[in-house]
């Protein structure tokens, strides 16, 4: 049998065993599926490259240190590692564009520097690490929901399939996340500016 035809445990057994075609193998197999849904969440292609190789990293440093378990198939472990990947960039980055000077177009030009415009952007700043300090205090699959709608901009229906679990599941820990994150405004006595 070719590597080419070996099924997914099989090149993970290789790999293991020290063939590193193995992994190449399983790299090439499901880039593109993995890639995709880093893309689908971040929106960015140098982002997701980027997640995309700490992804395999992490793969590989599981393999080689004999923790992985394979209670499923391949991808979906992989996939969930990258989704995981991408929830912990979003908290720790603040989801900001990045804009770049161009010949046609100057980034310093396009900034208002008036005292009003920098108080507001202060506020807001400070408003959305607030809300970010509270969303850790959700629990897990409310927090992940929040973090995928508001910072990777995903709808409830990619949210379902990327999570695995049903569209009304979606809206539902979405809905408990929004009532929790009341009550932990009101416990924590934060004032939100509308």
């Amino acid at each position: 049998m070719r590597n080419s035809d070996a099924s997914d445990h099989e090149l993970i057994v290789s790999f293991i065993n020290g063939n590193e075609s193995g992994l190449e193998i399983l790299i090439a197999r499901h880039q593109r599926k993995v890639f995709t849904s880093i893309m689908l969440l971040v929106k960015d292609r140098e982002m997701a490259e980027d997640i995309f190789q700490d992804t395999f990293i992490k793969v590989v440093n599981t393999l080689r240190s004999g923790n992985y378990q394979e209670e499923g198939k391949f991808l979906p472990w992989v996939i969930r590692i990258a989704h995981n990947m991408v929830i912990d960039h979003f908290r720790k980055q603040k989801r900001m564009p990045m804009t770049r000077d161009t010949e046609e177009y100057s980034v310093m030009e396009s900034l208002q520097l008036t005292d009003e415009n920098i108080e507001d952007k202060m506020v807001t700043e400070q408003i959305h690490l607030d809300v970010k300090k509270l969303i850790d205090y959700l629990p897990e699959d409310q927090r992940e929901v929040v973090v995928m709608r508001i910072y990777a901009d995903m709808s409830f229906k990619e949210i379902a399939e990327q999570t695995g679990v049903s569209i009304n599941t979606s809206l539902g820990r979405m809905r408990y996340a929004l009532i929790n994150l009341r009550k932990l405004i009101k416990e924590k006595e934060l004032v939100l500016v509308r």
